[in-house]
């Protein structure tokens, strides 16, 4: 993130400034927000504070009312983006009136759409953050990592679901399987945005599911 000078917290007397008549947790509110816009689409290291605050409509100075550090912005970031997502996987994954693979399939048509509608310009907080890790705080590798393992988990599950429903291979690991999904998707979600097309999604997203069909 771009290291725009903000006043240092020195101080951090009586209550933070109003902020067009919204309260403390509204105005974290939207900075969490901004900042999440910002960083799908231009990433951490060109992200600048100065820029988040005017997209927020935050005043300069009250930035630290709100967070100790811009290492503690990201971080909360990183926290309200996996809180995002993983509701959006429970609500397709754990779908029980569709078959196990229609959910996954779902998830992706929802996700494809989501990208074109901000034409390919925001890509994943945690993919885009996992491509700056040498210049990010290094508090920030553990936690992406969890996020990680989250999604994957998630997955597993679903794609477990379907083994045991017989549309996928006895001889499958689900676990790997889940493994090697986010990899892959990832990958085709930053050439996505690369190429402001939803071609690379598709491409691995229907390999992916031809790779893991039980021809019975």
């Amino acid at each position: 993130m771009n290291t725009s000078p903000l006043p240092h917290p020195l101080k951090r007397r009586g209550r933070p400034p109003k902020n067009a008549g919204r309260t403390v947790g509204e105005t974290r509110a939207s900075l969490i927000r901004a900042g999440l816009e910002m960083l799908t689409e231009k990433g951490y290291s060109a992200a600048g504070l100065d820029e988040i605050l005017r997209h927020a409509g935050v005043p300069k100075g009250s930035f630290y009312h709100y967070f100790r550090s811009k290492e503690d912005f990201g971080t909360a970031l990183i926290s309200a983006y996996a809180d995002y997502f993983a509701a959006r996987l429970e609500r397709w994954l754990r779908n029980a009136e569709q078959p196990p693979l229609q959910r996954l399939a779902g998830f992706v048509a929802d996700a494809v759409q989501g990208m074109a509608r901000y034409d390919f310009r925001r890509g994943c907080l945690v993919g885009n953050l996992g491509q700056e890790m040498g210049a990010l705080p290094e508090s920030f590798r553990q936690q992406l990592s969890a996020v990680f393992a989250d999604w994957q988990r998630r997955t597993e599950r679903c794609l477990s679901e379907a083994q045991q429903q017989g549309d996928i291979a006895a001889e499958h690991d689900c676990r790997q399987l889940a493994e090697f999904f986010w990899i892959g998707w990832e990958g085709a979600v930053l050439r996505a945005k690369l190429e402001q097309t939803a071609t690379p999604l598709t491409v691995f997203t229907s390999g992916f599911f031809r790779m893991i069909e039980n021809n019975k």
